[in-house]
């Protein structure tokens, strides 16, 4: 059978890409930074960042500056109006929103802009979270996050599911769940959380009988390199991408490291790899996860893998320390390791004035974050396996 040229075919089978516009308000909050502006240009690069993570390519960016959000559209009136223009102009697939908005916020804003899907932040990255789930626990993990997510905008969910959207943001634990009714989301809800409870029963067993090893963690921001470092400690081969959230189960390996001394026997330790935080990662997910980063829990030291050379360093780092604290791990011995210097060293050369500004030497960086944070730090690349040796010093002198 003689096979149809492409351009000749009626119809394709390929599923077309989603397109985004991105919208964020720069608003003031008691204690925020710059005189309570909590607003970055780069949290705008890490919402797209995210939209790309679910597939979707943005074609557009909104941003505004208010005192506070508006209660009933999250925008004000003339940029709505901007917004709405825009839509019927580009004609996008789904409109992301840098927040939580409440479930009438949502309503109201599906009246304005019309057949357009709302998505906010925590709906974005649910959705990544869903794709990104293998295991029976960590897609256990997301759906009960996606039902407490869906049970207070049921209502507005149920027409939108009655036409089987798919995409961005409908990516659910079961439509046909949600088109019931709140009890049976609620049942759904209840019996996740007592399978749940019952995979956590038995991964407190297991790390009962594996407690008389030293126990180190991997914790940090999304996507600062914690998967290559485990790769790197370990010796094997486990998922590492450039991109958020590649990471949802925590990993956990057995490894031995030589004693210096030869005549000496070395020693065994644990190593676990958890997910990454982020900068407003919904309170949904922390608890739902909060069985997968019991390994983080119980260890001994937590080894703080964080982007060097990302513009919001400083920020990233706050945001782990109080995710940190919020788990209750926020008072356990911590070494930061600096990963991506490599990074950071190209971009400085290639912005520095030869003739004002120095080179960058490494230990006076290390001597510099050694005293602002009080703890070891240490500076790496884990693709260019620069420093490495100088780490595994440091865990074996804490072993």
């Amino acid at each position: 059978m003689e096979k149809i040229p492409r351009k000749e075919r009626l119809f394709s089978t390929e599923k077309k890409q989603e397109t985004a516009v991105l919208v964020a308000v720069f608003y003031k909050v008691p204690g925020g930074i710059e005189d309570g502006i909590t607003f970055s240009g780069n949290y705008l690069d890490e919402l797209e960042s995210l939209v790309t993570t679910a597939g979707a390519k943005t074609i557009g960016r909104f941003t505004q500056k208010l005192d506070h959000p508006h209660p009933k559209t999250f925008l004000g009136k003339g940029k709505l109006e901007e917004l709405v223009a825009f839509k019927e102009i580009h004609n996008p697939d789904l409109i992301v929103f840098d927040e939580e908005l409440s479930p009438s916020q949502i309503r109201n804003l599906e009246n304005e802009l019309k057949n357009v899907k709302i998505v906010d932040r925590s709906a974005l990255i649910l959705d990544i979270f869903a794709r990104n789930a293998q295991t029976a626990q960590a897609k256990m993990q997301v759906d009960l996050a996606q039902c407490q997510y869906l049970l207070p905008r049921l209502t507005r969910m149920w027409t939108h599911l009655q036409k089987q959207k798919g995409g961005i943001g409908m990516k659910g634990p079961g439509e046909k769940e949600i088109e019931t009714d709140r009890r049976v989301i609620r049942e759904k809800i209840d019996r996740l959380k007592e399978k749940l409870a019952e995979i956590e029963k038995q991964g407190f067993i297991q790390r009962k009988n594996r407690s008389e090893l030293k126990r180190f963690a991997l914790v940090g921001y999304t996507n600062a390199g914690k998967s290559t470092l485990m790769n790197l400690l370990t010796g094997e081969n486990l998922l590492a991408e450039d991109k958020l959230f590649a990471t949802l189960d925590a990993t956990v390996r057995k490894i031995y490291f030589p004693n210096p001394n030869p005549e000496k026997v070395g020693k065994h330790f644990l190593l676990s790899d958890t997910v990454g935080f982020i900068r407003k990662l919904p309170t949904l997910l922390i608890e739902s996860f909060k069985s997968t980063l019991a390994e983080a829990q119980e260890a001994d030291v937590l080894i703080h893998v964080a982007d060097f050379s990302h513009p919001e360093l400083e920020e990233h780092l706050q945001i782990v320390k109080n995710t940190l604290f919020e788990i209750g791990m926020g008072e356990k011995p911590v070494v930061i390791v600096f990963n991506k210097v490599d990074k950071f060293m190209a971009e400085y050369e290639a912005k520095r004035d030869k003739e004002f500004d120095p080179p960058v030497e490494l230990e006076q960086l290390e001597k510099f974050w050694i005293a602002k944070e009080n703890t070891p730090v240490i500076f790496l690349s884990a693709t260019e396996k620069t420093n490495i040796e100088k780490l595994k010093s440091k865990i074996w002198d804490l072993l």
